[in-house]
């Protein structure tokens, strides 16, 4: 499983396509997600090749069921 070190340029590691979150507003504050080898990154679209947060698919998952409920 690749590892990933979260502060890392948002350009590295390759992922699909960054996806929008759809609560974003027109004032530019938004969060995109794009999944990496085992998990998920999180970046702030104003600045894509800034630092990301990468997290492990199951704590995405719980993070997930946590807004939710």
């Amino acid at each position: 499983m690749d590892q990933h070190v979260n502060g890392v340029p948002a350009s590295l590691p390759r992922t699909s396509a960054w996806r929008k979150s759809s609560y974003s507003n027109p004032s530019g504050n938004c969060v995109e997600v794009a999944e990496v080898a085992g998990g998920v990154a999180l970046r702030d679209s104003r600045f894509p090749d800034g630092p990301k947060l990468v997290f492990a698919s199951a704590v995405w998952d719980a993070f997930l069921r946590g807004v939710h409920d």
